[in-house]
């Protein structure tokens, strides 16, 4: 039957959504998708990053704060495009390669999209967590240190000379918890709804298309949404110093459970959109670049 038989072609298909990438798939794929989606969104990463760490922008109403957060200078984005792209290319480079590894090894489908996403994500993680620190930061409007001609590389010296240079790792607990879970949420929807969608004919573009878009936004805003509540846990470590606890502890009693919610508008989107571009391109690279 047509059905069954297209089900099998996806499995196998270099263009389907059910495994982002088989493993002989070029990291090239995941490192352009990556790279453009990040590029694209910055700016919107931006105003999350101004809205969860409650800096203080001109304007009145919401959108014209949201605009006014959005726009130049954009302080340390070639260190926060840069991290970006490697980070989530090798976080679903490893993630693809790691899970058919494992399910070539008779793992679940479960256990094979959530380990190497959670160990992978981790690593970048922790190896990016001064520059990510130092670029939210840079993103005060009244931070001084935004003007110098390196700004990341003078946040970086200024913390580690008055606060020590494990400052430069503040808030990695709360950046693992939400990283981690942001993107093996993304992966495991990835994988599981390409089985659960109805199967679609890989010479129908459009219907390839539409499903592979259908994955990307539902990973990219699962994703976003449930750890929200971690980034701006973060985030606030980074201007207080605070442990996760005690920082949790605090805005719960200031704020109740406002603070659960502090730049979700933003943030869903800020994060949403790009990895649910980064899923997307890199599938469509696959398939135009025919690796």
């Amino acid at each position: 039957p047509f059905r069954l038989k297209a089900f099998v072609l996806q499995l196998g298909c270099r263009s389907s959504v059910f495994v982002m990438a088989p493993a002989s798939s070029s990291p090239i794929t995941y490192l352009g998708a990556s790279g453009v989606s990040a590029l694209a969104f910055f700016p919107l990463w931006k105003a999350a990053a101004i809205g969860q760490s409650g800096y203080e922008v001109a304007g009145k109403g919401y959108w014209q704060k949201y605009f006014e957060a959005m726009k130049p200078p954009w302080r340390g984005s070639l260190v926060v495009i840069g991290g970006m792209t490697w980070a989530r290319a090798a976080i679903f480079y490893g993630s693809d390669v790691g899970s058919q590894y494992m399910r070539q090894q008779g793992f679940g489908t479960g256990v094979s999209a959530t380990v190497p996403s959670l160990l992978v994500s981790i690593f970048a993680q922790t190896v990016n967590q001064p520059f990510v620190r130092s670029s939210i930061m840079l993103q005060n409007p009244g931070e001084e240190l935004a003007k110098k001609t390196f700004p990341n590389i003078a946040m970086l010296r200024h913390l580690a000379a008055t606060k020590g240079l494990a400052s430069l790792w503040t808030g990695l607990d709360a950046a693992i918890l939400k990283t981690a879970p942001k993107y093996m949420t993304a992966v495991v929807i990835k994988d599981y709804m390409g089985l659960w969608l109805a199967p679609v004919d890989p010479k129908d573009k459009t219907a390839v298309l539409l499903k592979s878009a259908k994955v990307a936004v539902t990973a990219g805003v699962a994703g976003a949404v449930l750890t929200n509540p971690l980034d701006v846990v973060r985030n606030e470590m980074f201007k207080t110093e605070e442990g996760m606890v005690t920082c949790m502890t605090r805005m719960s009693r200031e704020d109740g459970a406002k603070w659960l919610f502090r730049g979700i508008g933003k943030n869903w989107v800020a994060v949403a959109a790009p990895i649910a571009s980064t899923i997307f391109l890199t599938d469509r690279f696959k398939v135009w670049f025919g690796c």
